[in-house]
């Protein structure tokens, strides 16, 4: 599954963001052609964090930790929490060949060969993730997104939805950046290192 659905990030301001994308959509549905396969919406970020970027020096509580699933092998306890929002985690030593960690649910982990979604295997800054099937904003769509700061910070306009995620909202397309360690601590452990990227609104539209 594609992570980043559990917590949303706080700095947000949901209540503007949900209103300006209800009132943008409705302008779009009002025309005589209706959305005809565009959309406004608001474009977030989701990444597979490293284990090597969790470390004590880095302000993050690295203490060796196991958990169901992982074979009484030990993981920064952060680093984990990571993993279990954002769905998968690169693990510095691999493990029967596998090199990253996915969390299933119910508090258990795997190891695993590559980060998935529910449209197979992650491609960065091309597998994006929405709450659910919104007229032709739906789950196998290729689209298109027209928005600088996207552009800037993911270098991709052009998105596959391959996953969808309970903790989305609507309008909402979560894209994926790839692998990074985190920008830091706390809140900061959903942002890669990379950037600082939290959200941008973007006009996208359905080409596939």
């Amino acid at each position: 599954m594609a992570a980043g659905y559990s917590q949303l990030r706080a700095d947000i301001p949901w209540p503007e963001v949900v209103q300006r994308l209800a009132y943008e959509n409705e302008k779009l549905a009002r025309r005589p052609q209706g959305h005809d396969g565009e959309y406004f919406v608001v474009c977030t970020l989701y990444y597979t964090p490293r284990e090597s970027g969790f470390t004590f020096e880095r302000g993050f509580d690295a203490t060796p930790v196991t958990k169901p699933g992982l074979g009484g092998r030990r993981y920064p306890r952060d680093f984990l929490r990571s993993v279990k929002k954002e769905g998968f985690g690169r693990i510095v030593t691999p493990v029967n060949g596998r090199h990253y960690i996915r969390y299933n649910g119910g508090g258990s982990f795997a190891f695993a060969s590559h980060p998935t979604s529910g449209g197979g295997v992650l491609v960065d800054r091309y597998s994006a993730a929405i709450k659910s099937t919104q007229g032709s904003l739906r789950h196998g769509a290729i689209v298109e997104t027209s928005s600088p700061e996207v552009q800037k910070v993911f270098g991709s306009t052009r998105w596959k939805i391959m996953d969808t995620g309970g903790g989305l909202r609507r309008w909402q397309i979560d894209c994926y950046f790839g692998e990074d360690e985190p920008l830091g601590p706390g809140k900061l452990q959903g942002r890669p290192r990379a950037t600082t990227f939290e959200y941008a609104y973007a006009n996208a539209r359905i080409l596939d």
